[in-house]
């Protein structure tokens, strides 16, 4: 069972309020095109920096993960607990059942059986039964020099098909570099890789692991991977919501 959320402050009542108020049926058309979309001015400034300052609050976060120990790139993230702070916990569940048709209709055109629960809770229980049961929203700091390999965040056999990121910095005046990267891997021909501009706040909603496309023969499946390039100077912080569990 998950812990229960911090109370929503009014900050999080007028983000529920944004997000419900964003065009939908066009965003999903652009995720169905591409697998990746960008919703501007997601976040505030206020936000941004709240969240930001959130990196230093150790009893946030359930582990920190340094990417060069790993072989992941350069940088550092952490992984929130539970309970999520209201604004990570607001974006989580009002994201969720707008992304969750379009998961569905995914899933149809590939033909894979798998369909998505209407609430975010209602997917948690499948995550947790599965053994899935530790939080997946992070907050990522790189510094000079940082960057992220191309990757998926897959952490057990219960996937949802999209995720989301954050810019929290600055780029005008805080960093330079750091460009948010996608690869698409497409059969049988070289890989596409697309830079997605992002100012302060924006977020991008993209494909967890792959998303449908039309061929002559009827739907494919083309891979995504995601990364981030050499940060050049100064700092960047990100916000990660992905919204299955991880074992």
């Amino acid at each position: 069972m998950v812990a229960a959320a911090r109370a929503l402050s009014p900050a999080g009542v007028a983000l529920a309020g944004r997000l419900a108020n964003l065009s939908w049926a066009e965003f999903g058309g652009e995720l169905d095109a591409s697998g990746a979309g960008v919703l501007s001015g997601l976040l505030s400034s206020q936000e941004c920096a709240e969240l930001i300052a959130c990196y230093v609050r150790s009893e946030l976060f359930r582990s920190r993960i340094v990417m060069s120990q790993h072989g992941f790139g350069r940088g550092e993230y952490q992984y929130f607990s539970y309970p999520l702070p209201a604004t990570v916990q607001t974006l989580r569940e009002n994201l969720y059942p707008r992304l969750a048709p379009i998961a569905n209709r995914w899933h149809e055109a590939l033909q894979i059986a798998t369909r998505f629960p209407a609430r975010h809770e209602d997917f948690l229980d499948r995550c947790h039964r599965a053994g899935q049961r530790r939080p997946t929203p992070l907050l990522l700091r790189y510094g000079p020099g940082d960057f992220n390999c191309l990757h998926q965040d897959v952490y057990g056999e219960q996937v949802f098909p999209l995720q989301l990121t954050v810019l929290l910095s600055d780029p005008a005046t805080d960093f330079s570099g750091g460009e948010f990267c996608l690869t698409q891997q497409r059969p049988r021909a070289q890989s596409r890789v697309e830079v997605m501009p992002l100012a302060r706040g924006d977020g991008v909603v993209f494909a967890t692991r792959f998303h449908p496309a039309m061929g002559k023969r009827g739907a494919y499946r083309l891979t995504l991977r995601h990364g981030v390039s050499r940060l050049r100077r100064g700092e960047r912080y990100t916000l990660g919501v992905i919204f299955h569990d991880a074992q």
